[in-house]
């Protein structure tokens, strides 16, 4: 059977992790604090000392991890996974990241005789957790054939978008999206505010009606505490940048209307709260 390892054990990251094992996939795990791996102990999954002894030990490697940087590092480091692996594997890079940083470590790679895709997630750890994650591809047939057994643990929708950097491209469009969706539910309650409309019956509305949003949906399950959405605003701002990078690459321009919605969003965010 297909010998699987998995780094980047986060919120999200768990529970993708415990479906590969759960679904009977040799599992190989390594993680930089010992608490994130505990959550293993009652599986069969193994922890190996560095990420080249879990390359060493794996067929087909899924990185979750948070940034660009992180994503090199555990990859192209001296005891980085590429080090141990073997000619013939294949790299899953489930992190949001730039299309380039793809391709530059599919480049060192292929000079290992080892294949990537790019299978960026959304969704968070609820979905994960039951299978539900939403999965956009990029790379060849071949290389998304091989994996799709192990992303069908915890994918669905799974949809192949195109070449390697695809799935990256619809990721970073997805959140820059939902990053000016967040702008535009904050000014829609704020609205409603000075129209006499109880936000939450507001909310209400707009759920059940055609103006409703996801982030509308989640700033309202919150109680409209923006707490949460503050400790991705990070997240939020390195999507936003990466998309108008990928954007200006392209040779295009992202929407104005758009861009200004969700930098609205990340000032407000990056803001104090405010008291009272």
């Amino acid at each position: 059977m297909t010998k699987v390892g998995f780094i980047g054990l986060g919120s999200q990251g768990q529970p993708m992790a415990r479906r590969i094992v759960d679904a009977g996939f040799p599992l190989t795990i390594w993680a930089r604090r010992a608490a994130a791996v505990e959550p293993f102990a009652d599986t069969a999954a193994t922890t190996a000392a560095t990420p080249a002894e879990l390359g060493a030990a794996s067929d087909i490697v899924g990185i979750c991890v948070v940034a660009d940087a992180d994503v090199t590092d555990v990859l192209l480091r001296p005891d980085g996974v590429l080090a141990g692996m073997d000619a013939g594997g294949l790299l899953m890079l489930h992190s949001t990241i730039h299309p380039d940083t793809c391709r530059l470590i599919a480049d060192a790679a292929a000079d290992r005789g080892v294949a990537v895709i790019d299978a960026p997630v959304s969704g968070g750890a609820p979905a994960a957790s039951v299978g539900r994650l939403s999965v956009m591809v990029g790379g060849t047939d071949e290389d998304v054939a091989r994996a799709r057994p192990v992303l069908e643990t915890f994918a669905d929708p799974l949809l192949h978008l195109g070449p390697l950097g695809s799935g990256q491209v619809a990721k970073l469009l997805n959140n820059f999206v939902f990053t000016a969706q967040v702008g535009l539910a904050l000014d829609t309650f704020a609205f409603a505010d000075r129209l006499g409309i109880d936000r939450a019956l507001a909310a209400q509305v707009l759920a059940g009606g055609t103006g409703g949003s996801r982030a509308a949906g989640i700033l309202a399950a919150s109680g409209f505490d923006l707490s949460g959405l503050r400790g991705a605003e990070g997240l939020l701002r390195k999507d936003v940048r990466i998309t108008l990078e990928v954007a200006a690459g392209a040779g295009t321009e992202a929407p104005a209307t758009l861009t200004a919605l969700a930098q609205e969003t990340l000032t407000t965010l990056a803001s104090p709260p405010v008291a009272g």
